[in-house]
């Protein structure tokens, strides 16, 4: 199986412009590509996972990759999958947020010896002459097809503004420099981008006027990504101050059934093989492979003696006199609207508090957590299917748990 068939069957791939010339770059390690993120908190969080394996795992096949922050993008805001207009940032804001974000990658992207870039578009971006700009790049964008994008569709009742309307232009003005920088032959981003990315394709074509056979060659990769960003519990961070290692291991420990494979085949570095054999495992047993799923991504963002632990810690809490000998509380389906519950309900009910104000205090004093992980806002909701199985362990100070099942 070469790399770019390895792709396909992990699900990775969702459209691509030249699939024939992409594979062979891929395959044999004649790819520059970019990915770009945009600095939008001073951590990249599970969202941005994807991206990171997929770079990781095309760097070890002897392609280069390109880490594309976005200084200059992210004061404008990407408008695709959104209702309402991006928070202003400040430049100082974005600055430390590009500074932290280039800490993180280093762990995991090798840097060494040119094997791989960053650059921040800020770098030609902040400083373009507006008037040379429009006159340079503006003839070759046409704005009947601009608004037919999908990236900019759900914003188009509520009003698009002409700020968020120059994303589409700035970002395929960062395909071309690159391309013109680096020598950069290759666009990765989620599906949702795919007009912005084609865009970018097109620009190239049309102030280089190359042959398109060298440059369209865009990749999309899948946006499962942006799914894994928030949960009901709030964002996942790569950032060990602002999720721990344990509670890193937790969100992938108590992922849901029908999205364990996915992750593993999308996240891993486990040969597919094996993760065929976890495939077949149905009912409890899929909690071997959630187990797997969580210590491997754990390692490749703490390091593995910190995954061993959180494994050691989480088997405790559940086999060492935890779950097993701890009180029981069962629910019933009727105890979730629409599949799901909130937590102030749970600890009421289950008795941990006596109400759902003392049980709103018990939140807010950081006092309270769920299968180990802490919970931090009061609306965090968990479904029925959580429930089920094994249950979930919730803990109300360091001597207060029980154990949550539906029946």
């Amino acid at each position: 199986m070469t790399l770019y068939e390895e792709l396909k069957a992990r699900g990775l791939i969702a459209q691509v412009t030249d699939e024939a010339e992409i594979s062979e770059m891929i395959n044999t390690g004649k790819a520059t590509f970019y990915i770009g993120f945009d600095p939008t908190a001073d951590s990249l969080h599970v969202g941005h996972f994807m991206a990171l394996s997929f770079m990781k795992r095309l760097q070890m096949a002897g392609n280069k990759p390109i880490a594309l922050v976005g200084g200059g993008t992210g004061m404008i805001g990407d408008p695709s999958g959104r209702a309402d207009l991006r928070n202003m940032m400040t430049v100082e804001t974005i600055e430390h947020n590009c500074n932290c974000f280039k800490e993180q990658m280093s762990r995991f992207i090798d840097f060494s010896a040119g094997k791989a870039l960053m650059v921040n578009n800020a770098d030609w971006l902040r400083g373009l002459n507006y008037l040379e700009f429009l006159r340079d790049v503006g003839p070759h964008f046409s704005v009947n097809r601009m608004l037919s994008a999908e990236c900019y569709k759900n914003r188009m009742e509520k009003g698009l503004t002409f700020l968020e309307f120059n994303y589409m232009i700035m970002q395929a003005y960062d395909f071309y420099e690159l391309f013109s920088r680096y020598n950069c032959n290759m666009q990765f981003g989620g599906d949702d981008q795919w007009s912005n990315m084609l865009a970018g394709t097109e620009l190239i074509r049309r102030k280089l006027a190359k042959d398109s056979h060298a440059l369209t060659i865009t990749l999309l990769l899948n946006s499962e990504g942006n799914k894994m960003g928030k949960t009901a519990r709030g964002t996942v961070w790569l950032d060990a101050e602002k999720t721990s290692p344990f509670e890193f291991f937790q969100y992938w420990r108590n992922v849901d059934d029908a999205d364990v494979i996915k992750c593993l085949k999308l996240l891993t570095f486990l040969p597919i093989e094996e993760i065929y054999e976890l495939e077949k495992l149905e009912g409890q047993q899929l909690n071997k492979a959630k187990e797997v799923l969580a210590f491997e991504l754990t390692a490749l963002i703490h390091g593995e003696q910190i995954a061993e632990q959180s494994k050691q810690t989480a088997r405790a809490l559940f086999e060492s006199g935890g779950a097993a000998d701890m009180p029981t509380v069962e629910f019933t389906e009727s105890d979730f609207v629409d599949g799901f519950t909130d937590i102030l309900s749970i600890l009421q009910k289950s008795g941990l508090c006596q109400s759902k104000s003392d049980a709103r205090r018990a939140v807010d004093q950081g006092g309270v957590e769920v299968n180990g992980v802490k919970v931090t806002s009061i609306t965090a909701g968990f479904s029925s299917d959580e429930c089920k199985g094994e249950g979930i362990v919730v803990r109300r100070g360091k001597k207060n748990f029980c154990k949550v099942i539906v029946k």
